[in-house]
């Protein structure tokens, strides 16, 4: 082995039989790299663009400049409240790089060219089409509340907004995000779409003393259908206005951070919204400006149109995103969507049965290139950002170094942890139950690769699936969640979420996310406002109302997510090596293992509990509980004395007390 070998090769021995490819695939960005530098100076200055196109002041002319990249367009024209919407009066010109630009003198402009007024640009397009358009660097945009049309809208507000963070610290953050994962405008219980300051003044407090110290905020960029969950987006550098305004927003992030909690933003790179008149969408008339041509720039899955990731400008697009919203907004990173789909250019529909398959030409070298930037570009700019990938295919080196040969993720999405629950849920019995796979899929990853595990996100609570919750105590839960009431269905359902949920929490990764709601067992799925149900709010909201209520079993549930919060950020055992294994009995259903000092032991007996039962410790001493599942304020039984002292015996083991369908977590005190 060559002592130039990259690090992922001679960490992961059976990757060496594509040394060739992964050395390649190093080398390819080095050379990109450096005709980035070589052309602009640096990345950072390629990914510049968003104050260069769009709409800007210029103190030095003493006016606005608007400039929009339409190569293949005929001719464009800028148009608003500014010239009474005259679609003639103000035609553009190409300049020397072939964007077109026009520039409108502040004396004469100043008191019609204003701030929140209304822009579009009509294009003259290579079809000859007469369209007219938002402007693609727009950063405000806003729906008519009769035509339901949107419009671009200028944004220049008299003061910039003051940002008081400058003492938040994202370096611990970093090291084991515990992410809320959320989604502001059904964040509130009314029946209606929550706002910024909303979610600033009453959500924020509540996931600060849930203990999480990241917040993931979802649909954040432009979309015009909001039941696309915000993943159609239409205009990516303009903060959805539905939820309030950019200073807003800025106030939330500027909020969280005095709590210190990080604001990582789920980013759509992955796809953009075909409409024409909202979009990207044939800005200048052709197929392939920023997207593939033809069948290639189409996701039917999705319905949606699919970047030109080698595409110079496209590259500058999207990377120009990522540091707007990193500096403009202080976002302190990012989970990227659909990371699998852009990898591949069969999207991930096929079976990942073989190493070749992360290889072969199914893979995107482009959209591969372009991750390696992006991680690039964020880390120059916020060296302590997250950055996050959803991928489902296992890509080897997806979240190590570039130059380990990796793709420079700092974390990927355990994403077969809650597809294993959804399926042992809904196609095992509790007898049936595998502890030795359940072992194996939240332990088996990449020793230097680092995931974010969960049991849960939005995914598995969006119509058409149910949360774990649902699946444990379905119609149940509608009349049996008093805690007045005994009944075996919630019962069951109570003790196995806290299992599946610290199980997950303790082994799965080096991180941890939890959906909106779901650590209270938040009932019923998420549907948005659509024709399908007659536009209705009632499933696009939390109802907090139900976690408020003590007399209502919820509160037991977040309190137990509390304890388990607190207990992992006490200890950091996110941080520690994986799990080591203690014990695993199939049909005594015990499993036992240690990670960052503390001893987690589960039995995931339906009926059976077991008194004297030998469990080996990591080392001779006396343990005792930290924390259970069985106390009553988690509603379980009190069948277990925290005072209890256990000592070790000649073989290194202590004799427990295991009743069925607990948790206990110990800790050895000398």
């Amino acid at each position: 082995m060559s002592k130039n070998t990259l690090a992922l090769i001679s960490d992961e021995p059976w990757l060496q039989d594509f040394a060739p490819a992964i050395q390649k695939r190093f080398e390819d960005y080095q050379a990109t790299l450096h005709q980035i530098n070589e052309s602009m100076g640096s990345i950072l200055e390629f990914a510049n663009f968003h104050d260069y196109y769009g709409v800007h002041f210029e103190p030095v002319r003493k006016g606005w400049i608007y400039r929009e990249w339409a190569p293949a367009a005929r001719q464009l024209f800028l148009m608003g409240d500014f010239n009474w919407w005259d679609r003639e009066s103000h035609s553009m010109r190409q300049n020397h790089r072939g964007d077109w630009e026009i520039f409108l003198p502040y004396e004469q402009y100043k008191d019609t060219f204003t701030h929140q007024s209304r822009i579009k640009v009509r294009v003259v397009d290579a079809q000859g089409r007469d369209l007219d358009r938002i402007p693609a660097y727009i950063r405000r945009v806003v729906q008519d509340e009769e035509t339901h049309d949107f419009t671009g809208q200028l944004w220049f507000p008299q003061e910039k907004f003051n940002w008081s963070d400058e003492n938040f610290s994202l370096e611990k953050v970093a090291q084991m995000p515990l992410i809320y994962e959320c989604h502001v405008g059904m964040a509130q219980e009314k029946q209606g779409v929550g706002t910024y300051k909303e979610f600033e003044e009453l959500i924020l407090p509540r996931i600060k003393k849930g203990g999480y110290n990241a917040i993931q905020l979802m649909a954040v960029m432009e979309h015009p259908y909001y039941g696309s969950f915000g993943y159609h987006v239409s205009n990516f550098f303009a903060p959805s206005s539905r939820f309030g305004t950019p200073e807003e927003l800025k106030s939330l992030i500027n909020t969280a951070h005095q709590m210190g909690i990080a604001v990582i933003m789920d980013i759509v790179h992955s796809h953009a919204v075909k409409n024409v008149n909202e979009g990207l969408n044939e800005f200048d008339g052709t197929d392939h400006q920023y997207f593939h041509p033809g069948d290639r720039g189409y996701h039917e899955g999705w319905d949606s149109k699919l970047f030109d990731y080698g595409k110079w400008e496209v590259q500058q697009f999207l990377l120009s995103n990522i540091r707007y919203w990193l500096e403009e907004f202080h976002f302190d990173g990012f989970r990227f969507d659909g990371a699998t789909s852009m990898l591949y250019h069969h999207h991930g529909n096929v079976s990942f049965d073989s190493v070749d398959k992360y290889f072969d030409e199914g893979v995107d070298d482009a959209a591969l290139r372009y991750f390696q930037l992006a991680n690039t570009l964020i880390h120059q700019l916020k060296p302590h950002a997250i950055s996050i990938a959803e991928e489902v295919s296992g890509m080897p080196g997806l979240s190590r170094k570039i130059e380990d040969g990796g793709i420079g993720f700092d974390y990927r999405l355990a994403m077969g942890i809650p597809d294993f629950w959804i399926k042992t849920l809904k196609h095992k019995t509790d007898e049936q139950w595998d502890l030795f796979e359940l072992w194996h899929e939240l332990s088996n990853r990449p020793q230097k690769e680092r995931s974010i595990a969960y049991a849960e996100s939005h995914d598995q609570a969006l119509v058409g699936d149910k949360s774990l919750a649902f699946w444990l105590m379905d119609k149940e839960m509608y009349t049996s969640m008093s805690v007045l009431e005994q009944n075996l269905v919630v019962d069951r359902g109570i003790a196995l979420h806290k299992m599946i949920r610290m199980i997950t929490i303790s082994l799965g990764g080096e991180g941890y996310l939890n959906f909106i709601g779901n650590e209270f067992g938040h009932p019923e799925w998420v549907d948005f406002p659509r024709e399908g149900n007659n536009w209705s709010y009632q499933y696009a909201r939390r109802q907090w109302s139900l976690v408020d209520a003590e007399h209502l079993r919820y509160s037991q549930l977040n309190a137990w997510d509390q304890a388990m919060i607190a207990l992992i950020s006490k200890h950091q055992t996110l941080q520690a090596p994986h799990g080591e294994q203690l014990y695993l009995e199939p049909d005594k259903k015990i499993l036992a293992y240690e990670r960052g000092g503390l001893v987690f032991v589960y039995s995931f007996h339906p009926t059976e509990s077991y008194f004297g039962f030998p469990i080996r410790m990591p080392e001779a001493g006396t343990y005792q509980l930290n924390l259970h599942s069985d106390q009553p304020e988690f509603g379980g039984f009190k069948r277990l004395d925290a005072s209890v002292k256990y000592q070790t015996d000649e073989n290194q083991e202590a004799a427990l007390y295991i009743p069925n369908r607990v948790v206990m977590v110990m800790e050895k005190i000398n």
